[in-house]
């Protein structure tokens, strides 16, 4: 999961090289820049956070409520792919 910095969490639906899609509890409107923090992702790592920005392409309402949010990670490095793509459901 990702707590944003603006408040608001989002949990990673895929990522392929640097795009990532999102289910956001907040919106945040194409152009726009988001920080926050990867938490509770791998087990042995799991204390630690991990810092993630995303350049927003993309923003649509879901029928339950969240954003889906469709980017670019900016800024990612080997072991933050690696974490973001063990936070991935399934």
């Amino acid at each position: 999961m990702i707590r944003w910095q603006k408040g608001g969490e989002a949990d990673v639906v895929s990522l392929a090289g640097d795009r990532i899609t999102l289910l956001s509890t907040t919106p945040s409107p194409p152009g726009s820049r988001l920080e926050g923090l990867l938490v509770g992702a791998a087990e042995d790592q799991a204390a630690v956070a991990l810092s993630i920005r995303v350049k927003v392409h993309a923003a649509k309402r879901q029928e339950d409520g969240r954003f889906e949010l469709r980017g670019r990670a900016l800024d990612l490095g080997a072991a933050a792919r690696e974490r973001l793509l063990a936070a991935i459901p399934g």
